[in-house]
């Protein structure tokens, strides 16, 4: 059974029942059943399947923003416009799949020669709870466009939002089984791997679990993409915008309660504008409201679960014990449900726990650097590398710093965020492959060559 628990309250949603074996191999089957007839079908075809999705989707925005905010914490204002974004993927690959997947003519000593990209047949998506609409539809929407079919193993915190998303597509009336939902117990997950169906694999979620994908999908010599964890430097240089890059950089850390990968968590400082900048991001956190994430008026819900609540307080006692300063939170609230006060810890240090590790909720670490050869250096010094932004007015400096950066993409005076139409992902321990943009649909493909005489 998969056991939802509301963490605004702390108490239980429900139980809901998980496939046997046997029925999780019977619900691949139809996937499976199910490709050499969609895989047949055109990219228009395709395309107005994807759109009737994304239709249903807004229609019930609302209420899977409700089934988010009860079984993961999100605030209603942000579920809302995470449902958009879903619904705005799978529309954006409905227009641009044929596009990104068009045949191309490579000369060569060939009368023709040419690369055409298949799909690849039935693919495993193994998602985490965070954005459980948006990461579903970031590996569903190009996956489907491309011609394959999709098994969906959710996480086990949002199961009715598992199911509300595979309900979207019968109500659509999309064709049967093109995408099937799992709902399957963490041990179970390698059964679905090792599957001789199953022919790819898309992973978002911690370090320890993708390495252990990554593991059984090389053993069975499948593909697989990984999205792991992010520890993102931010870097914030004297002659920033300030007022702007403060206003931006507490946006990023305080999303989701701060429980994103691509969240800004080290804001790397320059020396010279150091205190002024801690007095800026504490005046600017210090506003934000914690409560019901059905109150339309909370900027932060809960965490999601106990154990990372606690766990996330263990790091910021560490990184406290250790020298840096708490100017705002820090303290566990003696509440039922799992929040965590936005935390803002200052003269962090490459040596404390909040630097060396991933703090996946609202907790900001603040690091003073001598000047940008040193802000960089520090930047670089994690074992992953999803994000990074740099805010500087100095165009020529802000490029040589992206060049430098160890990571899978950068923002320059901006946030780092996911967009249908930008490619994603990371390097180091942040994992490997791409998600969206052009990149992403051929990341499940056959790219195969064709040589004529």
């Amino acid at each position: 059974m998969l056991i939802a628990t509301n963490p605004y309250s702390g108490e239980k949603i429900g139980s809901f029942p998980t496939l046997d074996k046997n029925e999780m191999y019977a619900r691949i089957g139809e996937a499976n059943m199910a490709f050499a007839d969609w895989s047949d079908r055109s990219f228009a075809e395709r395309g107005d399947v994807l759109r009737a999705v994304a239709k249903q989707l807004r229609a019930e925005k609302h209420d899977l923003a409700q089934l988010m905010a009860l079984e993961m914490g999100k605030p209603i204002k942000e579920g809302v416009p995470e449902v958009e974004k879903a619904a705005f993927c799978a529309e954006f690959y409905a227009d641009n799949a044929e596009k990104f997947l068009s045949r191309e003519t490579i000369e060569s000593d060939a009368s023709l020669s040419y690369v055409c990209y298949q799909p690849l047949g039935t693919l495993l998506g193994i998602l985490p709870w965070n954005a459980p609409l948006w990461l579903a539809f970031r590996y569903l929407a190009p996956a489907l466009m491309a011609g394959n079919t999709c098994v969906m193993k959710h996480d086990p915190n949002v199961p009715q939002t598992a199911q509300a998303i595979a309900n979207a597509f019968l109500k659509a009336g999309v064709p049967e089984n093109i995408m099937v939902n799992l709902p399957l117990e963490t041990p179970e997950v390698e059964l679905a791997i090792r599957d001789p169906r199953i022919m790819a694999i898309s992973f978002t979620g911690s370090g320890g679990a993708g390495r252990k994908v990554a593991e059984m999908a090389g053993s069975e010599i499948k593909p697989c993409v990984l999205e792991l964890g992010g520890s993102d430097p931010s870097i914030i240089l004297a002659d920033a915008d300030l007022e702007t890059a403060a206003d931006v950089v507490c946006l990023s850390r305080v999303i989701n309660a701060g429980q994103s990968c691509i969240a800004a968590k080290r804001i790397i400082v320059e020396a010279e504008i150091y205190d002024h900048f801690v007095e800026l991001l504490s005046a600017r956190l210090s506003k934000l409201q914690l409560g019901d994430p059905l109150q339309p008026n909370t900027d932060i819900g809960p965490i999601a679960r106990k154990d990372l609540q606690l766990n996330l307080h263990r790091q910021v006692e560490e990184t406290v014990a250790a020298g840096a300063k708490c100017l705002l939170g820090g303290e566990l609230p003696d509440t039922n449900g799992f929040f965590y006060p936005v935390t803002l810890l200052t003269d962090v240090t490459p040596t404390m726990c909040a630097f060396r590790e991933e703090t996946f909720g609202p907790v900001m670490a603040v690091i003073k650097a001598e000047d940008h050869e040193h802000a960089l250096e520090m930047a670089n010094d994690t074992e992953y590398g999803l994000g990074a932004s740099v805010w500087t007015k100095n165009a020529e400096l802000a490029t040589h710093l992206a060049m430098q950066l160890q990571s899978g993409q950068v923002a320059i005076n901006g946030i780092v965020k996911t967009d249908p139409r930008l490619p994603s992902g990371g390097i180091k321990g942040s994992g490997y492959g791409r998600e969206l943009g052009p990149h992403g649909i051929r990341e499940f493909v056959n790219a195969k060559q064709v040589w004529i005489k």
